[in-house]
C-alpha cells in the first residue's frame, strides 16, 4: 500500500483528485504543504512535478490546463508563497482555464499572533477566482470540496481550497481513513441546454433582412466543428468575418490581419464598414484597432456568445446567447437564409487584398528591424506545431502576419500580461506532443527568467527572442516618447541571453541581420538533445520608425 500523510483532510484531497480524474500536480517546496506534498509525490496516479519558484509554477500549471483542457493541481507551503500564484490566477480567470490551488496554513488560532509564514489566506483570490473554500471543519470538508473541484470543471476558472493544518506535519500510514473511504464526489454532468426555438426566431429574422453582418472571433482553442461553422458563415455574402491568429480559425474569405485593414480606412470608409449586426464570441481581442472602430461605430446589434461571460467590449451590447458557439450555430443555421444582394463581404475583402499588396510591397524593401524579423520567423515555424506568443509588441507583430493554418497559436490574452508567458510555453510544451515555439520580447523573458529553472523542458522547445533593447512598444503608443520619461517606461538594458542559456542547458545562438537570421533558421527545429534559443538583437532606435513608416504605407500610397 502507498504511503500517505495521515492528515483526513490529505487524504480527501487525494481521493477528490482520483474521483474528479485530475492527474497532474505541479508542487513548490515549503514545510506546512508537506501532507500534500508527501501523499501526491508517493501516489503513481498522479503526475507529481515540483517547480520550486510559485509564480512561475502557476504559470507552468497554466501552460498544461490550457493544452489538455482539463484542471491541473497547485500545492503550496503557507505564506507569501500562496500570493505568487496570483498573475497566473487572474490570467486563468479572464482565459477561462481551470487551475486548482491548494494552499497549505496554520489553523486559524495560530493566525496573527506573530509567527514567521503566516498571512490571512482565506478568499485571498476572491475577486479573481469562481470559488473560494477553507478546509477548518471535517464536517463540511466534503462537501466544500466537491463545490470548488465541480466549479472549476463547469465554469473553467481557477478555485482555492485552503487547507489549515496542525503539526507534526510528517507523519504517515498506510492506511486510508473510514470517513475517507465513504466520502462521495461527484463529477459533474456536463449538459448544454438548447435554445427555443421561439426565442431564436426574432434574432434570426433580424440577421435575415440585414445585409452588414460581421462576426468577430477571439482567442480560441482550434476546433473543427467552429472552423465548419465558419466556412458556413462565409457562404453569405453579407457576412464578414474578422479573425486573428490567436482564433485558430482560417478561411481565404476572412480577414485575419484586423489592425492593417482598419488603419488604412478614413473615417468615411469605417463608417460604412460599420455593420448592422456584430455577433462576438471567444476569449479576448488583441486588435485595438477594431475595439477603437465599434465603440466610435456602433452596430445596431451587438450580440455576444458565451456560455457564462459577456463583456461589453464595445459599449452597444444589446443579447447575450449562453450557450457555447458551437449549440448556437447548430441551432441558428436551420433559421438563416443567405442575402445574395448583399456585396458587403466582397467589398471588404477586395480593400483587404488591396493591403495585403502594400503590406508585401513594402516588406520586400524594408529595414533590418523587429517587423522585418517576424516576417523572417513567422515563414520558417514548422507546420502543425504550436506557437506560443510573448505579450505587449509581440502578439501585435504577429497579428500583421499570416500564420500557416496548420500551426496552432497561443497568448496569455487574459490579463495580457508579460509575467509568465516563457513559463506559460514551457508547461504547453510539456503537455503537447507537437513541437512548441516561443516567440517573445526581451523585457518578457528575463521578468521571467525563472521559468528556465525547469527540470520539464522537452528538447524540441524553441525559443525566439526579440531582443530590441526594452520595452519597444513604448516608443509606438503615443505619449512616452514625449514625456522626457521614456527611459522610466522603456527600462532600456545591456542583456544578452547567453549566461541563463548557459545556466540552464540551452543550445543558443545570436544574430544580428536579416542574412545572420535566415541562415540560423534552417537548422533551428531540427532535432537536438537540448531545447534552443536564437537572440535577433534589432536596433532599439530604428524599430518605431519602421512599423510607423509601414502603417503610412498602408493608408497612403494607393
Amino acid at each position: 500500500m502507498t504511503e500517505i500523510s495521515n492528515k483526513l483532510k490529505a487524504q480527501l484531497l487525494v481521493k477528490a483528485c482520483k474521483d474528479f480524474d485530475v492527474k497532474t500536480i505541479v508542487i513548490s517546496p515549503g514545510s506546512r504543504n508537506a501532507p500534500l506534498t508527501i501523499s501526491f509525490s508517493l501516489d503513481k496516479t498522479f503526475q507529481a512535478l515540483q517547480i520550486v519558484d510559485e509564480r512561475s509554477a502557476a504559470f507552468f500549471a497554466l501552460g498544461i490546463a490550457q493544452q489538455t483542457r482539463k484542471p491541473v493541481v497547485l500545492i503550496c507551503t503557507s505564506g507569501s508563497a500562496l500570493l505568487n500564484y496570483y498573475p497566473a490566477i487572474a490570467e486563468a480567470f479572464y482565459s477561462r482555464i481551470p487551475l486548482i490551488i491548494f494552499s497549505a496554513d496554520r489553523p486559524k488560532h495560530l493566525i496573527d499572533i506573530g509567527d514567521g509564514q503566516t498571512i490571512r489566506q482565506e478568499n485571498v483570490f476572491k475577486n479573481h477566482s469562481l470559488c473560494n473554500v477553507s478546509l477548518d471543519d471535517l464536517k463540511t470538508a466534503v462537501e466544500k470540496i466537491n463545490t470548488a473541484f465541480q466549479t472549476a470543471l463547469l465554469k473553467k476558472g481557477p478555485v482555492h481550497i485552503n487547507v489549515p493544518f496542525d503539526e507534526p506535519l510528517y507523519d504517515t500510514t498506510s492506511k486510508i481513513d473510514a470517513v475517507v473511504q465513504t466520502a462521495t464526489f461527484k463529477p459533474p454532468v456536463f449538459s448544454e441546454q438548447p435554445l427555443e426555438i421561439s426565442m431564436l426566431a426574432p434574432f434570426a429574422n433580424l440577421w435575415n433582412a440585414a445585409s452588414k453582418k460581421m462576426v468577430l472571433l477571439g482567442e480560441h482553442f482550434p476546433e473543427t466543428l467552429l472552423q465548419a461553422q465558419i466556412n458556413k458563415l462565409l457562404q453569405d455574402p453579407s457576412v464578414l468575418v474578422m479573425t486573428e491568429n490567436t482564433s485558430n480559425v482560417y478561411h481565404q474569405n476572412s480577414i485575419n490581419g484586423i489592425d492593417k485593414h482598419l488603419f488604412s480606412l478614413d473615417n468615411n470608409a469605417l463608417e460604412d464598414l460599420r455593420p448592422e449586426i456584430l455577433i462576438t464570441f471567444g476569449g479576448m481581442v488583441v486588435s485595438k484597432k477594431v475595439k477603437q472602430f465599434l465603440r466610435a461605430h456602433k452596430p445596431t446589434h451587438h450580440w455576444h456568445i458565451d456560455l457564462d461571460r459577456a463583456y461589453d467590449t464595445f459599449h452597444c451590447l444589446t443579447k447575450h446567447f449562453k450557450l457555447s458557439a458551437g449549440l448556437f450555430f447548430s441551432q441558428f443555421f436551420f433559421l438563416t437564409t443567405e442575402n445574395n444582394t448583399s456585396n458587403y463581404q466582397n467589398k471588404w475583402l477586395l480593400e483587404y487584398t488591396n493591403i495585403k499588396e502594400k503590406h508585401d510591397q513594402y516588406l520586400e524593401s524594408c529595414k533590418f528591424s523587429d517587423l522585418k524579423a517576424f516576417e523572417i520567423i513567422q515563414k520558417s515555424l514548422p507546420k502543425h506545431s504550436i506557437l506560443q506568443l510573448g505579450n505587449s509588441s509581440i502578439v501585435r507583430y504577429s497579428q500583421l502576419f499570416k500564420i500557416d493554418k496548420s500551426i496552432e497559436v497561443f497568448c496569455n490574452r487574459g490579463t495580457s500580461g508579460i509575467d509568465g508567458s516563457t513559463s506559460t510555453a514551457i508547461g504547453a510544451a510539456f503537455a503537447s506532443k507537437k513541437q512548441t515555439t516561443f516567440i517573445t520580447g526581451d523585457i518578457s523573458f528575463f521578468y521571467d527568467s525563472n521559468a528556465l529553472w525547469n527540470h520539464y523542458i522537452k528538447s524540441n522547445f524553441r525559443i525566439v527572442l526579440l531582443n530590441n533593447g526594452g520595452g519597444g512598444i513604448f516608443r509606438f503608443i503615443p505619449g512616452p516618447k514625449e514625456s522626457n520619461a521614456l527611459p522610466f517606461f522603456e527600462a532600456p538594458h545591456h542583456l544578452d541571453a547567453f549566461h541563463l542559456c548557459n545556466m540552464f542547458g540551452f543550445e543558443y545562438v545570436c544574430v544580428t541581420s536579416k542574412k545572420e537570421i535566415e541562415n540560423e533558421l534552417k537548422h533551428f527545429y531540427t532535432e537536438s538533445e537540448r531545447p534552443k534559443l536564437i537572440e535577433i538583437k534589432t536596433p532599439s532606435t530604428q524599430n518605431d520608425l519602421v512599423l510607423k513608416a509601414y502603417f503610412a504605407h498602408l493608408k497612403n500610397i494607393k
